[in-house]
């Protein structure tokens, strides 16, 4: 059982004034019943508004196409960060996000208020897949995709197996990677160990997500039903 006006609030991302004064203007029922006070506890999955189901979810899961310059980070006092790209009101759920994405890569960045889902995802046990659009600023060698697949050794110890393929040859050549772990500059150390220093950056895949096409860098929108059924049940996440 929730209160109303929190429930009303975190579900329409508005504010619990907002939702009181749904509340007294008679639009809210619950099970049928009209509610007439906004501190009510209810059913959460019995709510509607004007006649309409709120379509409750306990989680809330956020896709943002992260801009360039931009933190991932809760707050910094000289830069802009990933939270100030999204509604203030959807930020009282506590979403945070899963993952880091350097301040100059653009793209994929999920952010949910689901920690033990978040945390599984995260796990080194995990190897969620991440898909990346990297613009290079030199062709990489011939043997970059067998070397990416035996997987590379850095600095800091050998990487997993790799996914490297072109996309587009030229001066500055468009290659898509793939990896299934989460190091430090992963993708930048890669390619300037084979010679072709990475010029920008976008990830636009993690696990079963997809980055769409969004009306905008810095827009954000809710997951579907769908795309959290199969993080949910991604199975190397089921297992941990």
């Amino acid at each position: 059982m929730e209160r109303i006006d929190k429930l009303l609030a975190l579900q329409l991302s508005i504010s619990r004034k907002e939702a009181a004064a749904l509340v007294r203007q008679g639009a809210v029922t619950a099970g049928g019943r009209q509610v007439k006070n906004a501190a009510e506890k209810v059913d959460p999955a019995a709510v509607c508004v004007r006649g309409a189901s709120i379509h409750y979810t306990p989680f809330l899961y956020l896709l943002l196409d992260k801009p360039a310059g931009v933190l991932t980070a809760a707050r910094d006092k000289r830069a802009k960060t990933v939270f100030d790209c999204i509604d203030p009101h959807l930020l009282r759920r506590g979403v945070q996000p899963v993952g880091r994405l350097d301040k100059d890569t653009t793209g994929l960045l999920l952010l949910t208020d689901n920690g033990a889902l978040a945390h599984r995802l995260l796990s080194p046990k995990c190897h969620v897949e991440k898909r990346y659009l990297a613009r290079l600023a030199s062709m990489p060698p011939a043997d970059t995709p067998a070397r990416f697949a035996k997987g590379l050794v850095l600095d800091d110890g050998p990487c997993l197996p790799a996914g490297f393929s072109l996309r587009e040859t030229g001066e500055h050549p468009l290659c898509e990677i793939t990896l299934h772990e989460g190091r430090f500059h992963q993708v930048k150390r890669m390619c300037a160990a084979v010679g072709a220093p990475v010029l920008s950056l976008r990830r636009v895949g993690f696990g079963p997500l997809s980055l769409p096409d969004l009306p905008s860098p810095a827009a954000c929108r809710r997951l579907s039903s769908e795309e959290i059924s199969a993080l949910e049940n991604l199975e190397s996440v089921r297992k941990i």
